[in-house]
């Protein structure tokens, strides 16, 4: 599984982990990358923003580029100091 960082801080990626192990991704199987390799139709992708994680299924693979369609949206929630929770 491909969780795709866009340059986002550390506490932000750490938090993602922690709620895709929740969802019951085992720690083992998430890579994070800027840019995915070798992209298999089927795989599942994830895009991480500051507010959500976008869970999505690779349909069509050309060249070195990828679409996916979106399966689920995680929302990422903090509190008022900014702190990730949950």
């Amino acid at each position: 599984m491909w969780a795709i960082n866009h340059g986002l801080p550390e506490p932000l990626l750490n938090h993602c982990i922690k709620k895709l192990i929740d969802y019951g991704i085992k720690k083992d199987d998430i890579v994070i990358t800027d840019a995915p390799s070798d992209v298999k139709i089927g795989t599942i992708v994830v895009d991480i923003w500051p507010y959500h994680l976008e869970v999505g299924r690779v349909r069509t693979v050309r060249n070195d580029s990828y679409i996916s369609g979106s399966v689920l949206i995680i929302e990422l929630k903090t509190d008022a100091e900014g702190t990730y929770i949950g």
